[in-house]
């Protein structure tokens, strides 16, 4: 058997809006596992990271442990999860068969919502879309 996760780093895209907001949302929460939230190819992720590749950081969240494990995408954001008191019950479900897609759907809901808008970004700020109508 492994050896426990004592602490998890998330890199996160610091020019999304919903990544900055859900990075908020992450520190306010009790954790369980201590979450380092570190923006994605910055130089403090190059530092504690060298062999990992910063470009694909920034496409999709990835979560790294302290022994070296990294997790992307939908396991990315079940292992956050897993890491807050309230929600490690939430994230054990994500992870099983019937939970798989609900955890899938919400990672391409928020790639859909990230690709909607990157296009409102200017000079590094990023806002909402406005709705039609």
């Amino acid at each position: 058997m492994g050896t426990p996760v004592k602490r998890l780093t998330v890199l996160y895209d610091a020019q999304c809006s919903l990544c900055v907001h859900l990075r908020h949302w992450l520190m306010r929460q009790r954790q369980l596992v201590p979450l380092d939230l570190v923006p994605a190819a910055s130089d403090e992720a190059r530092r504690r990271f060298p062999g990992l590749d910063h470009a694909s950081t920034l496409r999709e969240i990835t979560v790294v442990g302290d022994r070296g494990q990294v997790y992307r995408s939908t396991a990315a954001w079940i292992v956050c999860l897993w890491a807050l008191a309230d929600y490690r019950p939430k994230a054990h479900w994500l992870a099983t068969p019937a939970g798989a897609p609900f955890a899938r759907v919400t990672v391409l809901a928020a790639a859909k919502y990230r690709e909607a808008t990157a296009a409102s970004c200017v000079d590094g700020r990023c806002e909402a879309p406005v709705p039609p109508g």
